[in-house]
């Protein structure tokens, strides 16, 4: 029998969980049944439980998606139902119409497709697919939700003597309105409709000469509205007969009601079927929207999360475009208990929430984001002491309810349990609170119970690296920016940081100093060890993901030269047997021009022919026998290498054209230099003065020193003002 606390879940943020769910609901009755989930009791009914929701997760992802479930709850009409002598409306027998509908869809797509849905398929299979319920309303009411004229032989007779009881007021109250129209007596909007009854607008002074019953006058007091007393009767006789329907109609959903009586139990099921498949999909549409699957469930003793998200941190992140750090830890018998330390701000309660909310989840039939290689079982039990618990109603304080906790815990811990604290044997003197934790920590251990705790106790440490089925663990931090890097280590005690994040944090090393002598040397040594060993793994951590990407960057790199070098080789087969093919054509041009010219010679035609028909003979037995299909193949093949040859040299050939474009390049005049200009030469920086000319040499003056420089070596930098 499992059974976990309330507090637990509040401690883990279950009811959050809850409430995202029930955003994916479509019914105010699947809303609330969500948010009355809690972990299930029965092995067997969770395991069906997360069966479903996985087989309608994967209704995501092919064409065959379950229908549409939405339905209105039918509370009041199921309760009507439950007593005698009372009848339902006609929108409660539309609603039992469209439930029944919807159902049968379901029930029918199920049956089709079980294959793809077998569990669900198995949990619906015991709900008749029934018409009863739709063909006997239909008989009833129409479309438009009115009760049909032929619901009732007394029905269909009463509304025909209405339809002509209402001709004949059409017909009296026109007579009377002609009439007194002719007289004057009228007003110009001459009728009106008081009380859903036609009357006539009397001028206020001709209302003694219009016989028939005053319904009322205008505000001005100018109009009185009159039913003409020829209508009168005929009104008396439609009020009767109209009550006289309404009669009939009630006895007739009243019948109807009792037929449906006889389905209560069925719509019992419609609506608890709907109500659970409304619950299923929310839980569906929650995991496609936080990643997860269902993992596998061991019978053993066994919990692997690989690669674990927190549900609502994972989604709070994204919506921030952050990421979320996953997780991966390990529980068995072997290794019960896991101690996790190192800075506060590392990520360890966020470790120690996630295993504990994934859990909770599973145990409610959710699927939950891990890894698929992911292993996990059931626990009867899952307590937890978790954040400052400190009560003001009680009057108690943070340590005194802790050791109300621990009290708890000792009661109820065994080896079906897992128990997750944060922060273990704080609240009280470090050395007695540590040493009553530690106590407590080797009970839990006795008693075979699975747990994790973080603590910043050196001696918690120490006994977890004594004791064989506990495991140190801490979460890693970066030794040069001491911010966290939210990746658990197993094996490994951490350290807290403390004298490194106060100096970071611009605490006078003096200080840090004086404080470092008022504690035992070993504690400083054992939390400087902690540090260093902490430091060297952040650094094999870099310096492995380093060399795995370099590794990855290697392989890629490989498959890209491979890929390449299959390709050169591929288009080098292809020209070879291009050049093979030109070469024998060449061959046989050459044999052909040679026997030309020895018949242009002797003119001996018989000879030609005969060395003709042995130079085809020859090449025939070259020849390959080759289906014509072959042929064709080859023949495109050959084709397609001399395309590709072609495309190439196009390619060549257009490079070859845009450089010499470019090569030409329109030449603008040079300058004529003349002396007293200043010049300097193509390459270099120095400006000079041209002092003298001389046979296409200019002589230049540099101020400390002149010197000779053909003309086509200097540009023009400034002409002489003349």
């Amino acid at each position: 029998m499992i059974q976990i606390h309330e507090k637990t879940l509040k401690d883990l943020e279950f009811f959050t969980v809850l409430d995202q769910i029930s955003t994916h609901t479509i019914t105010a009755i699947g809303k609330a049944a969500v948010l009355a989930l809690r972990p299930m009791e029965v092995e067997a009914q969770l395991m069906r439980e997360l069966d479903y929701v996985n087989e309608y997760l994967s209704s995501f992802d092919n064409d065959n998606r379950i229908p549409n479930h939405g339905f209105d709850a039918l509370d009041k009409e199921l309760k009507l139902l439950h007593i005698d002598n009372t009848y339902l409306e006609v929108t409660s027998f539309q609603k039992l119409v469209s439930i029944s509908l919807t159902v049968n869809s379901i029930l029918k797509f199920l049956n089709k497709f079980k294959e793809y849905y077998p569990k669900l398929e198995k949990y619906s299979n015991h709900i008749e697919v029934t018409t009863a319920i739709i063909d006997q309303v239909d008989l009833v009411v129409d479309r438009f939700g009115d009760i049909k004229d032929d619901a009732s032989q007394q029905l269909a007779q009463l509304r025909q003597e209405i339809g002509k009881l209402k001709g004949k007021i059409n017909s009296s109250f026109s007579s009377a309105l002609n009439r007194y129209h002719g007289l004057d007596y009228l007003d110009a909007i001459r009728e009106s409709v008081v009380d859903n009854k036609r009357v006539l607008a009397v001028k206020a002074m001709y209302r003694r000469k219009v016989k028939g019953a005053i319904m009322g006058g205008s505000k001005t007091g100018s109009i009185v509205y009159i039913e003409p007393e020829t209508t009168l009767q005929y009104t008396r006789e439609l009020n009767n007969l109209e009550y006289e329907e309404k009669e009939e109609v009630i006895k007739i959903l009243k019948e109807l009601t009792d037929y449906i009586r006889l389905f209560l139990p069925l719509l019992n099921d419609y609506q608890s079927f709907l109500t659970r498949i409304d619950v299923i999909a929310a839980k569906a549409k929650y995991a496609k929207r936080i990643d997860a699957i269902l993992p596998e469930i061991s019978t053993n003793r066994q919990l692997h999360l690989k690669d674990a998200y927190h549900p609502l941190l994972y989604l709070a992140n994204k919506e921030k475009g952050e990421k979320t750090f996953p997780q991966t830890i390990t529980l068995t018998n072997e290794n019960r208990i896991i101690v996790i330390s190192g800075p506060n701000a590392g990520g360890k309660s966020i470790t120690l929430k996630t295993v504990g909310l994934l859990q909770v989840m599973l145990q409610t039939g959710m699927l939950v984001p891990v890894h698929e290689r992911s292993t996990m079982c059931l626990f009867e039990r899952i307590l937890s002491d978790i954040g400052d618990n400190q009560s003001i109603e009680n009057h108690l304080s943070t340590y005194s309810y802790r050791l109300k906790q621990m009290n708890y815990f000792l009661k109820k811990c065994n080896s079906k349990t897992l128990f997750l604290i944060d922060e273990f044997g704080t609240g009280s003197d470090p050395e007695l609170g540590g040493a009553l934790a530690e106590t407590f920590l080797e009970v839990f251990y006795d008693r075979k119970a699975f747990g994790i705790i973080t603590t910043h106790y050196s001696n918690l440490k120490l006994l977890a690296n004594e004791l064989p089925y506990m495991q140190n663990a801490n979460m890693l931090f970066n030794e040069r920016s001491l911010e966290p890097m939210y990746k658990l280590v197993i094996g490994q005690a951490g350290s807290s940081f403390t004298f490194e994040v106060a100096q970071k944090n611009g605490i006078p090393y003096s200080l840090i100093n004086k404080s470092k002598k008022k504690i035992e040397r070993g504690k400083v040594r054992f939390d400087a060890t902690i540090a260093k060993l902490q430091k060297q793994r952040s650094r094999l951590e870099k310096t492995e993901q380093s060399l795995k990407a370099n590794e990855k960057k290697k392989l890629s790199e490989a498959e890209k030269l491979e890929q390449t070098n299959t390709k050169i080789q591929k288009k080098l087969e292809s020209f070879q047997e291009l050049y093979d093919s030109n070469q024998r054509l060449i061959y046989l041009g050459q044999k052909v021009n040679d026997l030309a010219e020895k018949f242009q010679n002797n003119k001996r035609k018989r000879e030609l022919m005969s060395e003709l028909f042995r130079l085809v003979q020859i090449e025939n037995s070259k020849r390959k026998k080759v289906s014509a299909k072959q042929k064709r193949a080859e023949k495109a093949k050959e084709q397609q290498v001399k395309q590709e040859a072609e495309k190439k040299v196009e390619v060549i050939r257009k490079k070859k054209k845009a450089a010499k474009k470019k090569a030409i390049v329109v030449e603008t005049p040079k300058p004529v230099l003349k002396i007293d200009d200043r010049v300097r030469m193509h390459d270099g920086k120095a400006v000079g003065t041209i002092d003298a000319i001389e046979k296409g040499k200019a002589t230049v003056n540099y101020g400390l020193f002149t010197t000779n420089v053909s003309l086509d070596l200097l540009e023009l930098v400034e002409t002489k003002k003349r």
